[in-house]
């Protein structure tokens, strides 16, 4: 699907779920500016006190995968695209939104191996050092930090 297209339906989605999110922003491709989209990608952090109102709201899609109660659910929209709904929360919000905007390839050999690198491993959504020390990534910006790189923008991470 076009950009264009796919952007608009994104922000459709989010105007539906704002309400009932803390936090609400689109990833993927559409954030990459990339002219052809696939899917939707969406991180959010539901409001604990929505949470059923949430849960209603996304279930009105069909479901192919996960439900809106764990970390992350697949709909068809009845525009006809996929939407990857990713469920975050406040320490790893940076963490799982600089991965949802990738693409794979930098999400993976950029980001994924600096923290390897650094001596971290990702597990359930937070970073853990050898000793279990949790390192919380509540802002995207700290996770290039932490792997001692400059924040790149979203548009020139593509890695083919």
């Amino acid at each position: 699907m076009e950009l264009e297209r796919a952007g608009i339906i994104a922000e459709n989605c989010v105007a539906i779920l704002k309400p009932l999110c803390e936090r609400i922003e689109i990833a993927g491709s559409i954030r990459r500016r990339r002219p052809i989209v696939g899917d939707i990608e969406i991180v959010c952090i539901p409001r604990g006190k929505e949470m059923y109102s949430f849960v209603e709201t996304v279930n009105k899609w069909y479901k192919l995968k996960g439900e809106p109660t764990g970390k992350y659910t697949r709909r068809l929209l009845p525009e006809g695209i996929k939407l990857d709904l990713f469920i975050a929360n406040r320490d790893n919000w940076g963490l799982i939104f600089a991965i949802r905007t990738g693409n794979a390839k930098f999400s993976h050999e950029v980001l994924a191996i600096g923290w390897k690198k650094k001596g971290f491993e990702s597990r359930n959504g937070i970073l853990f050092k050898p000793d279990a020390t949790k390192t919380f990534i509540r802002e995207e910006k700290e996770l290039f930090d932490l792997i001692g790189i400059p924040y790149v923008v979203p548009e020139m991470r593509e890695i083919r």
